[in-house]
């Protein structure tokens, strides 16, 4: 699975999802750029947006996602917090569904 960590979340998570191919937003020369034009941009290279920005599913239409996004919910995005999710995060790269938003709690 080709998966790109957003700007807000720990490069070093990346880590943590082996056998899938990693980069982050900043990598890509994405930083700054608005979630709706960076969706666009990641469906060209990418299968699905990892976040920790629980807005996202409230500012765009899950009808036309370009790619698919997992929303970590956590206390914060430091990795100490994101950690624990990691395991659901793996879970959910195994039966992700295409263009939907999925939600990974502890």
């Amino acid at each position: 699975m080709r998966v790109l960590l957003d700007e807000c979340v720990p490069v070093r998570l990346g880590k943590l999802l082996p056998g899938h191919a990693v980069s982050t937003v900043p990598r890509m020369g994405w930083a700054g750029i608005r979630n709706g034009r960076l969706l666009g941009l990641a469906a060209g290279s990418f299968d699905v947006l990892v976040t920790v920005d629980r807005r996202m599913p409230h500012e765009q239409n899950p009808a036309t996602l370009p790619v698919a996004v997992i929303v970590m919910h956590a206390p914060s995005n430091d990795i100490s917090d994101l950690i624990p999710l990691m395991p659901a995060v793996l879970n959910a790269l195994q039966t992700l569904t295409p263009k939907a938003f999925t939600h990974v709690r502890t």
